[in-house]
Parts: C-alpha cells; structure tokens; sequence
C-alpha cells in the first residue's frame, strides 16, 4: 500500500528521478518555461521553488546548494541568481504556473505547460 508515500515515481529508480528532475529544472530556467507531462510537471514544482526561494539570499552558501541541487549547469545557476531571483524578491512563493493543454494526440497522457510567473 502506498499510506504517507508523497513523491510520485515516475516509473523511475530514485537517481533516475533525480536527474530527469536536474534536467527539467535546468531547462525551465535557462527557456522560462517548458512542456512536459502534468505528472511531471507537478513533481518540478516544489523541487524549483526550493531553488528560487535559496537563491535569493544571494550568498555563497546559496550558490552552491543550487549548484549541488542542478549538477554541473553553471549557466543556470548563474541565470537564476542574476535573473530570477531578484524577479522574485518581494514575492513569498508562488513562482510557476502550470497550465495543462490535455491531451496532444493519440497520447494517452496529459501534457502541461510549468513557467514561471510574470
């Protein structure tokens, strides 16, 4: 049974979800928004808002959780200090959107559209 487990799977092994979730996560910063599965979609969303709300301290130490968090994606990193976060500096959470656009196709899954906001 599956009582208190919150996290979805993914049909994925735990380092498999990390770096498909590494990956997103570098996209949607460096692109401003992506699309994906809603499945998906809703499991970036807190993994980014973490990220957004660590980097606005600004600091050393905020820099490299981040950079730990992404892996090696400088570029982003730096995009999210310099870009985002002081987009966001008023703003005390809340920083995607998700939009689902149904199904596209023969697929069976549904797809949705995670940006950030403003």
């Amino acid at each position: 049974m599956k009582h208190h487990k919150r996290t979805r799977t993914l049909g994925r092994t735990k380092r498999q979800r990390e770096a498909l979730l590494r990956g997103l996560a570098r996209s949607l910063i460096l692109e401003g928004g992506i699309t994906t599965t809603v499945a998906k979609a809703k499991e970036l969303r807190p993994f980014i808002e973490r990220l957004v709300s660590a980097s606005k301290a600004n600091t050393l130490q905020s820099k490299r959780l981040v950079a730990q968090r992404l892996g090696t994606a400088n570029d982003a990193v730096k995009k999210l200090h310099d870009e985002l976060a002081p987009r966001f500096g008023t703003r005390a959470g809340g920083y995607t959107r998700i939009t689902r656009l149904g199904r596209i196709g023969k697929r069976v899954l549904e797809s949705a559209r995670i940006e950030f906001v403003k």
